[in-house]
């Protein structure tokens, strides 16, 4: 499952980091690494983009990058 198929309010725990070069590195220097805990806090209308909690500070990502981030529901 991916990070944009969460619901709000779901926590879960990111698995799996994709996206290639410059966006992997992104990624992992916001926090977004693997066994970091996530939790969905708004969403937008549409879907895009989403804001989630981790690592005690709130972070938005696009629905595209969200989708490259593979998370287990806790």
């Amino acid at each position: 499952m991916t990070l944009d198929n969460i619901d709000v309010g779901q926590e879960a725990v990111i698995t799996k980091v994709g996206g290639e070069g410059e966006l992997r590195c992104r990624f992992l220097d916001m926090g977004i690494i693997p066994k970091t805990k996530v939790k969905v806090q708004k969403m937008a209308p549409m879907g895009d983009p989403i804001e989630i909690q981790l690592r005690g500070y709130e972070l938005t990502i696009r629905k595209e990058d969200a989708q490259k981030i593979e998370v287990e529901i806790l």
